[in-house]
């Protein structure tokens, strides 16, 4: 047989490109509810733990340093450590080392902290 009677003889392509291009399409709306929409909810979340991190929160950083936030600047915070006081920058701070390292302690920590401030309000206004 000769080559060009095999290539007329195959049939065309025109129902297959839609059809690639509703895959791709489809392909695409599941990356982006498997992997993009996820990955933003955690930056998100990761920036809202960042902007709420008050003094005397004790957090861990990526680089695995532990210590209690002394000082919370604009760019940054001062983090007191055994060693001293050194400054990182906020995305430093890791949210899920933290909440591994002191979970439910750093909570119930907060909440003391929190009914503390609260009663030396009170006690400023009587």
């Amino acid at each position: 047989m000769n080559i060009l009677t095999i290539f007329l003889q195959a049939p065309g392509q025109g129902g297959n490109s839609s059809m690639m291009l509703i895959m791709m399409g489809v392909m695409f709306v599941g990356f982006y509810f498997l992997m993009i929409r996820p990955q933003m909810k955690k930056q998100k979340q990761e920036k809202n733990f960042q902007e709420t991190l008050k003094v005397g929160t004790r957090v861990v950083l990526t680089s695995g340093l532990h210590g209690r936030i002394a000082q919370v600047q604009d760019d940054g915070f001062v983090i007191e450590t055994l060693s001293g006081k050194l400054k990182f920058e906020k995305a430093a701070v890791s949210r899920e080392f933290t909440e591994a390292r002191f979970g439910d302690k750093a909570k119930a920590a907060e909440k003391t902290a929190d009914k503390a401030t609260d009663k030396k309000e009170i006690e400023e206004k009587n």
